[in-house]
């Protein structure tokens, strides 16, 4: 994404600007005043995802969303830092830089997996994952889909022919895909982030290093409270996911959410918040 041409009419644009933290030059978008909440999305998405419960949440605290290296607008001239361990060990650098030491972390899907990567890392008290992608692949997926994505990621004509294709209708057919339905402003998004090579390449790139085989293995000894939050509609992770993981942690709960997909919070964003308010009551 250009940072000139597309940010001024991206979501919440006036709440962006950049940092530099070796390796990525970072989007960040900042809002509010108290206790810190660090907003992370998930594989393929930006901010954007965030647009509807950044302004509800900075009302009582200060909120820092961030777009995920080589996607959105954060660059990232080295894709091999786009692993699980990696993302998160560089995003924990990112937030001991700007001194940002988050009270909770809010995820969505793969981002879920980064959130509690960093509460061990940060000591992190508190982790809310939407629709958590905590999961490895099964059968000949699990060799197959990551060969497969690193194939895609190192050649150049890849993106050039998903980008081609990318059209509000085939955006509005990958997200019902998931179980979600979205406004006409939630699918312009997604076909501008489809359009744009970089950004599929940095995804491609981020699928392609993907690996949860140490963090699940780690689950039963993470403190941080946790809570899982899965749409029943979800077609992309299935909401049992989330609760063999929970069932696996010290201190993890899962509430199922009806009539909601894969994207419950840009879906419904005030029964999130809900949500998110009776878990955290500093949200108030």
């Amino acid at each position: 994404m250009d940072w000139t041409h597309d940010l001024p009419t991206w979501s919440l644009p006036r709440l962006s600007r950049r940092v530099s933290v070796s390796p990525h030059r970072w989007h960040v978008q900042e809002s509010g005043e108290g206790p810190l909440i660090l907003l992370l999305p998930g594989s393929g998405s930006s901010v954007h995802t965030w647009r509807a419960m950044i302004p509800a949440l900075s009302e009582r605290h200060r909120v820092v969303a961030l777009d995920l290296p080589g996607q959105g607008f954060t660059r990232s001239p080295l894709g091999t830092r786009s692993g699980l361990e990696e993302m998160a060990a560089d995003i924990a650098k990112l937030l001991r830089d700007q001194g940002w030491r988050p009270e909770a972390i809010l995820s969505h899907s793969a981002g879920t997996a980064i959130a509690l990567r960093l509460s061990k890392l940060m000591g992190t008290a508190t982790v809310i994952g939407i629709n958590p992608a905590l999961d490895k692949f099964q059968g000949v997926a699990g060799w197959l889909f990551p060969l497969i994505a690193r194939a895609l990621a190192i050649s150049p004509l890849t993106a050039m022919i998903f980008t081609a294709s990318a059209t509000p209708e085939r955006s509005r057919r990958l997200i019902e895909g998931t179980g979600s339905k979205l406004d006409d402003e939630g699918l312009d998004y997604y076909a501008r982030l489809m359009r744009d090579r970089a950004h599929v390449n940095g995804t491609l790139n981020m699928m392609a290093r993907w690996s949860l085989e140490t963090l699940l293995s780690e689950l039963p000894t993470l403190e941080a409270r946790t809570l899982y939050l899965t749409g029943a509609r979800d077609l992309a992770v299935p909401p049992d996911v989330a609760t063999r993981a929970s069932e696996r942690m010290q201190l993890a709960e899962t509430r199922r959410l009806e009539g909601v997909g894969h994207l419950a919070h840009e879906e419904d964003p005030e029964r999130i918040l809900l949500e998110i308010r009776d878990y955290l009551p500093s949200v108030g």
